[in-house]
């Protein structure tokens, strides 16, 4: 086995690094897969905006001439400086079921955070909010949602090999149709509603919905700031994941929350475009474009995500505004089912909101640590 020092320049070794879960879940349909160029992106550092505060290196573990394993380290700096913490993370972690080649990578890794002084090592997490957070541990009979890993099973038994432990969990569920709204949480939304001047924006095209990314981003860096992972995004950031945003999104599903002209909540709801992505095999030429279009006009579910509420608007009933506003548009649109993705297992306000709607948490998420 060899592990080779990625080069983002070299593009055989970029389209082998992609390549490789494209066939570890060949045979896999609960598998969603990335688009490719969003991953050629991340390890490129004259291109993706990660990189204008911080640094990556990648490494892809080759045997008998085909790939069998990768890996993504980055020590992000603004991270560390904010959170005042020494750590490392990996990301792009994929191998075939062999632990000498998981501990080729985490090896690999663990050594190029000990060179750079890091203490630990976490992961995986990527670059940015909205690139999928940990292993899969359980669940796996699940379709994956957009966005969200998928991995083999034996991935949990590897990284515990290689002494890793858990970090933190994130759940994810799926809310269908019918399902339960309580009359409680309507009235209490109504009356934060009357009281506290609450009101959803509607947007109408992704013109205005543009226009409205750099207050957005701004809202979301307060909203998450508690948050486990949470870095502040840079407005290079912002604009990168608000264009990814504007790809999928039908405006009419963003959801802002308002008192008088200032955001208060969001929630970010997106078509759910899995079956197009694994049709196309996350291409979108010669025609993956034609796959994501014929899922958009086919789906039947959504997938939310990014819901927040600024401090000053917690425990006062803007929850409840913004459930309740979705609760009964939701017949407006052609859809029945929402996977609602990824909540970290700390949060137990929006957990157990979301259970009171009827949501089961079908799959479970880890993030895992090596202290270095």
């Amino acid at each position: 086995m060899t592990l080779t020092h990625l080069n983002p320049t070299v593009r055989r070794q970029v389209r082998r690094f992609i390549g490789l879960p494209f066939d570890l879940y060949r045979d896999c349909p609960q598998w969603c897969p990335p688009l490719r160029r969003d991953v050629a992106l991340a390890l490129d550092p004259e291109r993706h905006p990660f990189y204008r505060h911080s640094t990556a290196e990648s490494f892809l573990a080759e045997e008998g001439g085909r790939p069998v394993g990768r890996i993504t380290v980055m020590e992000n700096r603004r991270f560390n400086e904010i959170r005042r913490r020494c750590d490392a993370f990996f990301y792009f972690f994929e191998t075939v079921d062999d632990p000498r080649v998981a501990a080729a990578l985490i090896g690999a890794a663990a050594d190029w955070a000990r060179a750079r002084g890091l203490d630990s090592l976490i992961g995986p997490k990527g670059l940015l909010p909205g690139d999928g957070l940990g292993i899969l541990v359980e669940g796996f009979e699940h379709p994956a949602a957009m966005g969200v890993p998928y991995h083999h099973p034996y991935y949990d038994s590897l990284l515990a090999g290689c002494g890793l432990t858990k970090e933190t969990d994130y759940l994810s569920g799926r809310l269908s149709k019918p399902y339960t709204f309580s009359p409680q949480m309507a009235e209490m939304g109504d009356a934060a509603a009357a009281a506290l001047g609450y009101a959803l924006h509607p947007f109408t095209s992704k013109r205005e919905l543009r226009r409205w990314f750099g207050r957005i981003g701004e809202a979301y860096n307060r909203a998450f700031a508690d948050n486990w992972e949470f870095c502040p995004l840079t407005p290079e950031e912002i604009k990168l994941i608000g264009d990814r945003l504007l790809a999928l999104a039908d405006p009419r599903m963003m959801v802002l929350l308002m008192q008088g002209d200032a955001i208060a909540g969001h929630l970010f709801i997106v078509p759910d475009l899995g079956d197009g992505l694994r049709r196309s095999r996350g291409r979108l030429l010669p025609l993956g474009w034609w796959h994501l279009l014929w899922a958009y006009r086919r789906t039947r579910g959504v997938d939310w995500f990014g819901m927040g509420l600024l401090p000053e608007h917690r425990g006062v009933g803007a929850n409840a505004v913004m459930y309740t506003a979705i609760a009964r548009a939701i017949d407006d649109f052609p859809y029945d089912h929402a996977e609602l993705v990824q909540v970290e297992e700390s949060n137990a306000r929006m957990l157990r909101n979301m259970s009171a709607v009827g949501v089961p948490w079908q799959q479970r998420h880890r993030l895992y640590r090596l202290d270095l």
